[in-house]
């Protein structure tokens, strides 16, 4: 689709006004300027003043909330019998937003849109997941508190997060990177190993009631919510274009 079509789709002006907004130099591809008379495709990322374009309506799209059990792997390769996508079984071609280890258990998502999966799983948008941890002994508040300034693993230090005690041995833990099995390495870095562990929220998005190894489809309303917070976090200024 050229790029004018694709502007005046998500109803932001018409092609003739679309074309001057390029012209301008407001409009912007995969983060470099765009070209009059260009073509994009639906894994493009277009914004116009900093601001992602959607011309998709929330309805056309498909977001699935997986309660993974362990032994899962989040993965679509076929070669593998463990594989995500054989194990749901949807009718349409989707793909996982994120991922959780084979061992761990809890909420994910998929959805068949990638400009949406990419702003969702990328760590400078700091989206918020929340834990339940489970560890082989008893926690106190030093514990606590080490993993809420960071801990050092895999040659840094991982960003300032909330923590707060449930149980002898269980807490809570919100996060807002990802960095490869970071809860088992922080924790392993305190003396402590993990004996369970869930993911129960990802943003708005939370576990609930959903059975294990059971899927919903978000409905209208939460996809919407789930646009507008990741275009949001992409936000910038109208006075500033930063491609």
């Amino acid at each position: 689709m050229r790029i004018n079509r694709f502007i005046a789709s998500a109803g932001v002006c018409s092609r003739r006004d679309a074309d001057k907004l390029i012209q301008e130099g407001r409009v912007c591809v995969n983060g470099a300027p765009a070209r009059t008379g260009m073509v994009v495709g639906s894994g493009d990322l277009v914004t116009v003043d900093g601001r992602p374009l959607e011309p998709r309506p929330p309805e056309s799209r498909v977001v699935l909330a997986f309660h993974k059990p362990k032994g899962v792997t989040s993965t679509s390769d076929p070669a593998r019998r463990d594989n995500i996508i054989s194990y749901i079984n949807y009718p349409r071609r989707i793909f996982t937003i994120g991922r959780l280890d084979r061992d761990t258990r809890g909420l994910i998502l998929l959805t068949d849109d990638g400009r949406l999966a990419h702003r969702v799983m990328h760590s400078s948008f700091g989206h918020e997941k929340e834990y339940v941890v489970t560890v082989d002994h008893k926690i106190n508040e030093d514990f606590l508190q080490a993993m809420r300034s960071g801990v050092r693993i895999l040659d840094q230090t991982t960003l300032p997060c909330t923590a707060w005690k449930t149980g002898e041995r269980e807490f809570h833990l919100v996060l807002r990177q990802g960095l490869n099995r970071q809860i088992r390495r922080m924790c392993q870095a305190l003396g402590f190993q993990v004996t369970d562990l869930i993911r129960i929220r990802i943003m708005h998005i939370t576990l609930g009631t959903l059975a294990e190894g059971s899927f919903r489809e978000l409905t209208h309303k939460e996809i919407g919510q789930l646009l507008q917070s990741v275009a949001d976090k992409d936000g910038r200024s109208q006075n500033t274009v930063k491609c």
